[in-house]
């Protein structure tokens, strides 16, 4: 069984522990963002992201096993876990590469809904299906993830009963893509 000593807190094991919960931080959100490249398809990303991943890791485990008695190391590893997953977390939303298919099912509205997705400058196709509850119009519209909500605001203010489905698109080809005033 395991024995887990405290050592005094010195500036040495304090030091220690603070690098395996950085190299754990930075690996673990190097991970969520290596897993979330390697589903829209970008091998390069994903093998250098993938690299950078083990390496912090095999650093790591080294110290904390070199050290398995000292608390402060196991401590530090399973802390920079926890917080290097919110922090890849927190990295995929502020960077929200990549696109996203936003479907919007309106049963009375599509048509409106349409007319001002198109005037806030986005492309969208609209078609006509059968529901539950009868004919519904059937949006769908690719665009960057950041503007994701943007194009959902815009449908939810025609028909705040619409129904609203977003998917990671893993590669866009061709079609209209919405460009921002700084991006022409």
């Amino acid at each position: 069984m395991f024995a887990f000593d405290f050592p005094p807190l010195t500036a040495d094991v304090l030091l220690g522990a603070l690098l395996i919960f950085a190299l754990r931080v930075f690996g673990i959100a190097i991970s969520t963002l290596r897993v979330l490249v390697m589903m829209r398809g970008k091998k390069v990303a994903a093998f250098i992201a993938g690299f950078f991943e083990v390496l912090a890791y095999v650093i790591a485990i080294a110290e904390v096993v070199n050290n398995l008695d000292n608390i402060w190391n196991v401590l530090g590893y399973c802390l920079g876990f926890s917080v290097g997953t919110v922090v890849g977390m927190l990295l995929d939303e502020r960077t929200a590469s990549g696109y996203a298919n936003v479907r919007i099912i309106s049963r009375y509205q599509a048509q409106r809904i349409v007319e001002q997705i198109h005037a806030a400058g986005y492309g969208a196709t609209v078609g006509w299906g059968h529901g539950r509850g009868g004919t519904v119009g059937m949006i769908v519209a690719i665009v960057r993830r950041k503007e994701a909500d943007e194009l959902c605001a815009i449908a939810e203010r025609v028909d705040p009963n619409a129904f609203i489905t977003i998917e990671d698109a893993r590669a866009v080809r061709r079609g209209y893509i919405h460009m921002s005033s700084q991006e022409k």
